[in-house]
């Protein structure tokens, strides 16, 4: 079992890329996160549950019910391809590529996985594909 990083440690551009370090600060990172999102999802089904046994004769409040659950069930299945993503990253991180860009294998960089543990672009390669992404959008 790993030891537990100081809470305030933040990875170093000083320290070697991708060093233990980094990878045992992401490796945290990454599954408090899962562990919240699955705890969130958890909790959204009960309530969700508990919904489901009370009907109302007013329409209006049906209505809104199936709004507010079709929500629901949006955000539910967004948190689970986020686990998904989470779990790709920690495979990642077994495997050695965390941390390096999908197409160009150059690194991704620091501030960027902070912001978003689950990059596999790097910043150059991500807008090119979004610019690709627009350029069929707009057609």
């Amino acid at each position: 079992m790993l030891k537990k990083t100081a809470k305030k440690y933040t990875p170093s551009y000083k320290e070697k890329y991708m060093c233990a370090k980094h990878k045992k600060y992401f490796l945290e990172k990454l599954n408090s996160w899962r562990k919240e999102i699955v705890q969130s999802n958890n909790e959204s089904v009960i309530v969700n549950n508990l919904d489901d046994n009370s009907s109302s004769a007013d329409i209006v409040d049906q209505a809104s019910s199936y709004t507010e659950k079709t929500v629901e069930m949006r955000a539910s299945n967004r948190r689970r391809k986020l686990i998904n993503k989470i779990d790709q990253a920690l495979k990642r991180l077994r495997d050695g590529t965390y941390g390096f860009c999908e197409e160009t294998g150059e690194p991704i960089g620091l501030k960027r996985l902070i912001a978003r543990p689950i990059a596999t672009l790097c910043i150059e390669a991500q807008e090119k594909h979004e610019k690709e992404e627009k350029i069929y959008v707009d057609n």
